[in-house]
């Protein structure tokens, strides 16, 4: 049996599909016909049944990945391909303390909640309180949420946290926040960040660069569908492609005397001196 309360996907023969709570009494009303709440209760995920005129329905369990795909959005929310790599780089899970900036919509509250389970934390921060009801209104909706902190608060100001595992920033300019960043979190950390275009990037490199951090990456992810047909097998027209640029580092103090042993060819060398002329060091050792 489907429990009350689920949430349920329910797919029509023509490949619609719509992500439905089951409620006692409400009935989905659909062009294919009616299909009876009670019924769907009495079924079990993976089922077909039957609208009021004959019509199958598949019923589906609601993953995580719908779940995201469902919820109410008043900003443009993280895709799931980027929310992916973000947990698995931040470490999301059991005993961990994860800190968030820019909730907005709560897409990334909602899987970072899901990720920590009952022993993990989340703790959102968001300086509109208009966005904090929402993402709190989306992890209820969600089935989510009991492991999350939200605060209405301008991060210029810190934290609501300090000497946790991780942390992301989802803000227009990160790097005015960089040393809040570093208070809030244990040393060995991991620190992401979202930016949609090459100059804010480049902004934040050259914030970066002059704080404790160490082990920088910048990175784009695209997806593109394939067409699952065993003897066409071809990409489909369309793809998500540029959605923003992950950078990720890592809370680290590295010292003069490692960086200068780390072997350096013609333009690694060209680039440690303009790192170092950039910071007012001397440039000629290298």
């Amino acid at each position: 049996m489907i429990p009350w309360g689920s949430l349920v996907i329910f797919i029509t023969p023509r490949g619609k599909r719509a992500l439905k709570r089951l409620t006692p009494g409400e009935d989905w009303h659909t062009t294919d016909g009616i299909v009876a709440a009670e019924l769907v209760h009495q079924s079990n995920f993976g089922d077909e049944i039957k609208t009021h005129t004959l019509v199958p329905i598949l019923l589906e369990e609601a993953t995580l990945f719908d779940r995201l795909q469902g919820i109410k959005r008043q900003t443009q929310i993280i895709y799931p391909k980027d929310i992916a790599q973000i947990c698995v780089h931040l470490g999301a899970g059991s005993d961990r303390t994860i800190i968030e900036a820019g909730c907005g919509s709560g897409a990334l509250t909602c899987a970072l909640s899901y990720f920590a389970g009952p022993t993990g934390r989340v703790i959102s921060h968001d300086a509109r309180e208009e966005f904090v009801n929402l993402a709190r209104r989306n992890l209820r909706w969600a089935g989510l949420g009991e492991n999350v902190e939200l605060h209405v608060k301008d991060i210029a100001e810190g934290f609501c946290a300090e000497n946790a595992d991780a942390l992301f920033l989802d803000v227009r300019t990160p790097w005015c926040y960089i040393d809040q960043a570093l208070a809030a979190v244990r040393p060995g950390a991991t620190l992401g960040f979202l930016l949609p275009t090459i100059d804010q990037v480049h902004e934040l490199l050259l914030t970066l660069e002059t704080k404790a951090v160490a082990h920088i990456t910048v990175s784009e992810l695209f997806e593109r569908q394939w067409k699952p047909l065993a003897d066409r097998l071809r990409p489909q027209d369309r793809m998500i492609a540029h959605t923003g640029f992950l950078i990720f580092c890592r809370h680290q103090v590295v010292s003069e005397d490692f960086l200068a042993r780390n072997p350096k060819g013609t333009r690694e060398r060209k680039q440690e001196a303009a790192r170092r002329d950039r910071l007012g060091l001397d440039t000629n050792d290298v």
